[in-house]
């Protein structure tokens, strides 16, 4: 095997071990949820509880937020497919491929839970777009046919929600999101947004508590980021109105977006994203909780999360059964 091949074949194992490491680390289900059959350790359910909105009873920090810092991940499904979270990468014919998991009305949700039918409401020349890169991810021959995670950008809004698990962390009128590529600070307390002119993956994030939700208005957002592997997108011009409601006994919440873009689209759509908290009773794991047990100074057990370093070409996107290799012979 030559060196280059060599080099590719341990990035590959990189990516693909995490992934099956966890596949015997199931969990049981949260009350109102139903398994997903045949499910993997990075989706562990095909429905999850709806959390009403309203009051907070559960612990408050000195500057009065409710307190939800700690671990958490999504229950679906990574950014492989938006729409059919479980349904695998589009048009992969790769055996490596997350294959579907029976006929589609028993694998999760669409995402998008408005409209109703689950699909997002493209204009036609964006549609055709979207369309072009599902044909083309799996032979990226072009710049704009690889998905920005596979070059170590940020993952944006919302893809962040289900790439990996993620540290939320607070501190006196700010709640921050570690992600495992980058991190979003959302300001509270009325400050105003950056000037328009200026702007970010993630965005600029200004919120405010309303009982046990944390309403957040996302703006400034470049609209380079993807939804996932499925390619649908956003411009510069979206905006992003965000509520994470959380259950009072601390254990899940829900993210429920409306996301407008008259560039784009041709009406306000509503994203819906579970999300279930991870504590030191669980398991560390390769893909939801990515933490290991530390120590300092006879102080109480802490569980540090993981630096995750990026590089590119690491086999984030595309298919190494149809990819060529200048140089090299492919099967």
């Amino acid at each position: 095997m030559s060196k280059h091949l060599r080099h590719r074949a341990i990035a590959l194992a990189f990516l693909v071990l995490p992934a099956a490491a966890v596949l015997a680390q199931q969990m049981p289900p949260a009350p109102g949820t139903q398994e997903r059959p045949q499910g993997s350790g990075i989706s562990r359910e095909i429905s999850f509880p709806k959390i009403a909105e309203g009051k907070w009873t559960g612990p408050r920090l000195a500057d009065g937020q409710p307190d939800i810092s700690g671990h958490w991940s999504n229950t679906i499904a990574n950014h492989n497919n938006f729409t059919d979270p479980q349904g695998g990468i589009i048009n992969d014919p790769s055996p490596r491929a997350q294959r579907p998991g029976g006929p589609r009305e028993e694998r999760a949700p669409s995402r998008i839970s408005d409209p109703a039918d689950g699909q997002l409401p493209f204009q036609s020349w964006a549609a055709e777009k979207v369309r072009e890169f599902q044909a083309n991810f799996n032979n990226p021959i072009k710049p704009e046919y690889v998905e920005p995670l596979a070059r170590c950008a940020p993952g944006g809004v919302p893809k962040s929600f289900y790439w990996h698990g993620y540290e939320i962390r607070q501190y006196p009128g700010h709640v921050l999101f570690m992600f495992n590529n980058g991190y979003r600070l959302i300001l509270l307390g009325g400050r105003p947004h950056l000037p328009e002119r200026l702007k970010l993956w993630n965005g600029d994030s200004r919120g405010y508590w309303e009982g046990n939700t944390l309403i957040v208005s996302a703006r400034n957002l470049n609209g380079k980021a993807l939804f996932g592997r499925s390619g649908e997108f956003f411009s510069e011009n979206a905006t992003v109105d965000e509520r994470f409601t959380f259950a009072n006994d601390g254990k899940r919440y829900n993210y429920v977006a409306v996301i407008t873009d008259p560039t784009v689209f041709t009406r306000p759509f509503t994203v819906t994203i579970p999300a279930r908290r991870y504590t030191e009773a669980d398991t560390p794991n390769g893909w939801h909780y990515e933490a290991s047990p530390a120590n300092y100074d006879g102080k109480a057990l802490l569980h540090e999360r993981h630096e995750r370093i990026c590089h590119e070409n690491n086999g984030g996107f595309g298919s190494p059964a149809v990819i060529s290799i200048p140089g090299q012979k492919t099967n």
